[in-house]
């Protein structure tokens, strides 16, 4: 089997559960770092599915971050192939923008453990019935995203409405960090901690508070949505 593509945006992203609960599935991982000089980016062939994780940036500063393009059309050319697809917050926003719907700023910025409700299509999706309407969820993200055309809505929340989306039978984008373990976050809250509070309104404790209240409980669905989309691979 060629290996699933882990993308990874932020140097400091350790990409959570994610490669491990593939791992123990017997799927091979391949991870690559976007933002890397030398890297070289696979073709759909290469590969059986795609993870497209975060990223500080917005999906459009492509002049700053030139290989936004590249992954865009890497994207589109797998939802074209009916690979499966998983975007994650910029990943989800991402996946929005190859299929041509717009990136923008969010009304407010969510950071921490927010509530979710599963629309009547999300509770009987795939992926997204791992979770149930009233979980708390890992936020941090500024950005949001409209509805590609043809796709359908499967999570929404209070603040920002667009929280999870499918397009066509194989592609998902989600903008909540399910994926997180609390090493991750930390790694995060190291770079982001000095200017937390002006920029995101929130401390670094109450953030690991959060952490020790919920994480367990997400990491719990996380692992079923995962193994749900490797499903899909052993399936093929």
């Amino acid at each position: 089997m060629n290996p699933v593509l882990c993308v990874r945006n932020d140097p400091d992203d350790t990409l959570g559960i994610t490669p491990l609960a593939f791992e123990s599935l017997r799927l091979p991982v391949e991870c690559l770092d976007a933002f890397s000089t030398d890297v070289r980016w696979p073709g759909v062939e290469e590969i059986s599915a795609l993870v497209i994780f975060g990223g500080e940036m917005n999906a459009d500063e492509t002049e700053r971050h030139p290989y936004l393009l590249t992954q865009r059309a890497l994207m589109r050319r797998a939802v074209d192939a009916e690979l499966p697809v998983l975007g994650i917050c910029l990943g989800a926003q991402m996946l929005a923008r190859a299929l041509d719907a717009r990136v923008y700023r969010a009304p407010v910025r969510e950071l921490g453990f927010k509530t979710v409700r599963l629309t009547a299509a999300g509770q009987g999706d795939t992926l997204l019935s791992a979770f149930q309407t009233g979980d708390r969820v890992f936020q941090w993200h500024e950005d949001t995203f409209d509805l590609p055309a043809g796709g359908e809505l499967l999570a929404t929340g209070d603040d920002v409405p667009h929280q999870a989306f499918r397009f066509g039978r194989t592609a998902w984008g989600v903008q909540f960090h399910f994926e997180v373990d609390a090493p991750g976050v930390e790694a995060w809250l190291r770079v982001a901690e000095p200017t937390l509070s002006r920029d995101w309104k929130r401390s670094g404790d109450e953030i690991r508070d959060e952490l020790r209240m919920y994480l367990d409980e997400q990491q719990q669905r996380s692992r079923a949505l995962l193994a749900a989309f490797a499903g899909l691979l052993l399936k093929r």
